[in-house]
């Protein structure tokens, strides 16, 4: 079932989510359903206070990269599918580089934001088992935006000032409902 994504303004989008165990109602198919919802919108992540639930799960799919423009650089990414429960960041490493980010609650807006290239990660997969893993390039930039969205941040709050404010009708139109989306 493909979930409404939660647009720019709305108050779980700016709220710390909170922990769930593994008997979370209906985990199995919100993580489907979330899956779906990406799809649909054409995007390669997807947190759960993006569709309106404020848990510490989000997920993952960067096949997405390797269709398009140069799709032979991120050949590699075909197969980073994953999904993320309870995730701890333990370190961020590397030179800061930027890269264009976009986000489905926030539509019609893409803007390069700066984020270190390798992480640590300790997280729970969907079936509840520990994962301890080191992530580098576009999935680790996918899940440090994923990661931003269930500790009520947005890729826009890494903007400089200046630019959020040149961006500050756009975000209230968003907030509104005054957008067009696909």
């Amino acid at each position: 079932m493909i979930l409404p994504i939660v647009a720019y303004g709305d108050p779980v989008l700016k709220k710390t989510a909170r922990e769930i165990n593994a008997n979370y109602p209906n985990l199995e198919a919100l993580i489907t359903d979330m899956f779906e919802t990406m799809y649909n919108a054409k995007g390669v992540g997807l947190a759960a206070p993006q569709v309106g639930f404020s848990v510490r799960l989000f997920i993952a799919d960067a096949a997405g990269f390797s269709d398009g423009e140069g799709k032979e650089k991120y050949k590699d990414l075909k197969n980073f599918k994953k999904v993320f429960i309870n995730p701890v960041l333990l370190d961020e490493t590397g030179d800061e580089w930027d890269f264009e980010e976009g986000c489905l609650s926030i539509p019609g807006i893409r803007e390069s934001v700066y984020r270190m290239p390798e992480i640590h990660l300790q997280y729970y997969d969907e079936k509840f088992n520990f994962q301890d893993e080191k992530f580098k390039g576009i999935p680790a930039r996918i899940i440090q935006h994923e990661f931003d969205h269930i500790n009520g941040v947005l890729f826009v709050d890494h903007l400089n000032p200046l630019k959020r404010r040149l961006l500050k009708r756009r975000l209230n139109e968003i907030s509104i409902g005054n957008v067009d989306i696909n």
